[in-house]
């Protein structure tokens, strides 16, 4: 199972950037989505969940300017960033929980993309 990051780039404050991150592999489903960010010289926070049924969780710097999204068929999450602040500037994670395996004889783990840098400058 890979998951494959895309949608970073250098944008002025204020604009907006869409990310995507779509997983591949021997997939039976997809849990719980998300997005997570490391700024140079801070731990890795969580941005914004989805569980496969459509709620939400966001951490409160984002809420009201980023939303998250998925495609259960595609196997695909994306992060629509409004808004953006220079303090959004980090490298920008996705994770999905995946089941691999047979229906009756599976495997949960949780996987991560290889993250996608987002630079917030004028």
């Amino acid at each position: 199972v890979q998951l494959q990051a895309s949608g970073g780039g250098l944008v002025q404050p204020g604009r907006s950037l869409r990310l995507s991150c779509a997983a591949s592999g021997s997939i039976l489903s997809t849990n719980d989505m998300g997005w997570y960010r490391q700024a140079p010289g801070k731990q890795r926070e969580l941005v914004a969940t989805i569980t496969r049924g459509g709620n939400s969780n966001y951490a409160r710097s984002v809420k009201g300017r980023f939303t998250i999204s998925r495609d259960n068929a595609k196997n695909t999450v994306y992060l629509q960033m409004n808004s953006l602040k220079p303090e959004d500037t980090a490298v920008y994670y996705c994770m999905a929980e995946i089941k691999t395996g047979e229906p009756f004889r599976f495997t949960i783990n949780d996987y991560w993309g290889q993250g996608t840098l987002v630079t917030v400058s004028s």
